[in-house]
């Protein structure tokens, strides 16, 4: 006898993942390819993004790479009318694609770090989701699931670029999940906290010991592919109630006072 209704699994689903090149979205690659999904791989990063393809499909799953730089506004609707018609459609969306700039408010490069900010972590989800609708509103359970960051949910010094960018992330995904819901489309975003990722890369080993130990309830950087897994869950067609979270992926970092 069987108990569950619900399916947990995203066999067949179509799913693009934005920023696939490395860290999270390399990881939720992966894992979506594992989980049986077509997958669709972007990145402004062309030969590590092929990379990245070339080991899904070693592994026998169905994946295409797309060379796509986001804050090119024409060629985001062109690159995905190629997506939907190479493998009939788009189920997942995932906009993950991200980049760190942080600069002073009276600094002679914060006016590129806030432009350049604004277009790719948040600008672009918006174009990536208008280009997408058309094939979301056809499918059977369509899902979107924005990377925003813990940044979204509190600050560091010299982040205001990143910090308004990330917040903007979390209200645009409350906003279009009350206005998409009707249409059964369900829009979440995933905020990561200290993460072993390209971003992370430069922070010294004994800096991020020490700020894992003091901060961070779990006392540990994350792996891409925790971040991952939960992405995963969100477009779980067994997930079809939940809508507009914010959900911190961060060890226990936005808990704990002290």
């Amino acid at each position: 006898m069987t108990l569950s209704k619900l399916s947990r699994s995203i066999q067949g689903k179509v799913a693009i993942v934005t920023g696939a090149a490395s860290g999270m979205g390399r990881a939720t690659a992966h894992l979506f390819a594992d989980e049986g999904a077509k997958v669709a791989i972007m990145d402004v990063n062309a030969e590590p993004l092929n990379t990245v393809a070339r080991e899904i499909e070693a592994a026998g799953y169905p994946v295409k790479d797309w060379a796509l730089d986001l804050g090119d506004r024409d060629a985001i609707g062109g690159v995905f009318n190629e997506v939907a018609d190479h493998f009939g459609g788009i189920d997942i969306l995932i906009n993950n694609a991200g980049i760190s700039m942080f600069a002073p408010i009276d600094s002679e490069e914060y006016e590129e770090a806030w432009a350049r900010s604004l277009s790719i972590l948040l600008t672009a989800h918006t174009r990536t989701i208008r280009a997408a609708l058309p094939w979301l509103r056809k499918a059977d359970h369509p899902r979107i699931v924005n990377i925003a960051s813990t940044e979204g949910l509190g600050a560091t010094k010299f982040g205001s670029p990143y910090t308004a960018a990330k917040t903007g992330v979390i209200g645009l995904t409350r906003s279009l999940a009350v206005e998409l819901g009707g249409e059964g489309i369900t829009v979440n975003c995933i905020c990561p906290g200290p993460i072993h990722t390209g971003m992370t890369a430069g922070v010294p080993d004994d800096a991020k010991k020490e700020f894992a130990r003091r901060r961070v309830a779990l006392k540990r950087y994350a792996q891409p592919e925790e971040v991952a897994q939960m992405t995963l869950s969100l477009v779980l067609p067994a997930a079809g109630f939940t809508t507009g979270v914010a959900l911190p992926v961060d060890g226990g970092l936005t808990i704990k006072n002290a």
